[in-house]
């Protein structure tokens, strides 16, 4: 699975059946550890990502996004999907251009959101997120990759958690040409359901951020992959956050203990 295509070719069978769990390293290291846990596939995570920049989520420029992506890639043996924000484009010929040097970075599938980070306009009108998928699938077509094209709806994740909307627009993301659909935030059975039978026979995303699912429950709801989105990056922040804190209050290393051997996860057989 050297090559591209071979990645390209894995990443597209794992979403024909069953479930799997695609977690989100934040560098070239975290993604090797993932790698040899045994994981299938792995994604990037734009706000893992900024974190190392010292940005907030949607913090990292174009060129930064795709030297991460090429440097993961070029870490990792299993398909890579890359969280590709909007595009790092307005306008939907902008994000085919960007869609294209994000396909010659190795990567096995990117997302398109629809989200505009503008608190006031926070999703993009309809027409204009379908003609931006549109021209994400066009790209992807015009590259020969055949990179998996996810279709992201962010309602849920600007403060605008309307199903019917969600789904009205995960439908016309799969017929512009999405190959996967997902809209994070969603958390209880009935969403879940509702959007697997909406976009049905196209697979779905879930994104685990929380204890609110399993693999086996997502499995059951007719989800086909699963991510984690920051989570892990979070739990590493919580870690050395709070030993680093405890350091600053209180002059102690009481969590200095029980630690994982790093060396021996990332040692070259």
């Amino acid at each position: 699975m050297s090559t591209q295509a071979g990645r390209v070719e894995a990443f597209r069978r794992l979403h024909e059946s069953g479930c799997f769990v695609m977690p989100n390293p934040w560098d070239v290291g975290s993604a090797i550890a993932l790698e040899r846990m045994g994981f299938e596939a792995l994604a990037t995570t734009s706000a893992g990502f900024a974190w190392t920049l010292g940005r907030p989520d949607r913090g990292a420029r174009l060129d930064e996004a795709l030297e991460h992506l090429r440097s993961v890639a070029a870490a990792v043996e299993v398909p890579l999907n890359a969280d590709f924000e909007g595009g790092y484009a307005i306008a939907p010929e902008q994000v085919a251009a960007n869609v294209k040097l994000a396909a010659a970075t190795g990567i096995a599938g990117l997302s398109i959101e629809d989200s505009t980070g503008d608190p006031d306009e926070p999703l993009y009108g309809f027409e204009l997120a379908v003609a931006r998928v549109q021209a994400a699938r066009r790209a992807i077509d015009e590259t020969g990759t055949g990179i998996v094209l996810t279709g992201r709806s962010e309602g849920f994740v600007v403060g605008r958690p309307d199903l019917e909307d969600t789904i009205r627009r995960l439908q016309a993301y799969a017929d512009a040409g999405a190959d996967c659909l997902y809209a994070p935030f969603i958390t209880t059975d009935e969403q879940v359901s509702a959007i697997v039978a909406a976009v049905a026979p196209k697979p779905v995303n879930l994104l685990a951020n929380g204890p609110f699912v399993t693999v086996e429950k997502a499995m059951s709801l007719g989800v086909r992959r699963i991510s984690v989105g920051g989570a892990l990056a979070l739990t590493a922040w919580a870690g050395w956050l709070a030993a680093a804190q405890e350091i600053a209050a209180e002059g102690t290393f009481t969590r200095f203990q029980s630690l994982p051997n790093v060396n021996s996860i990332l040692e070259t057989s």
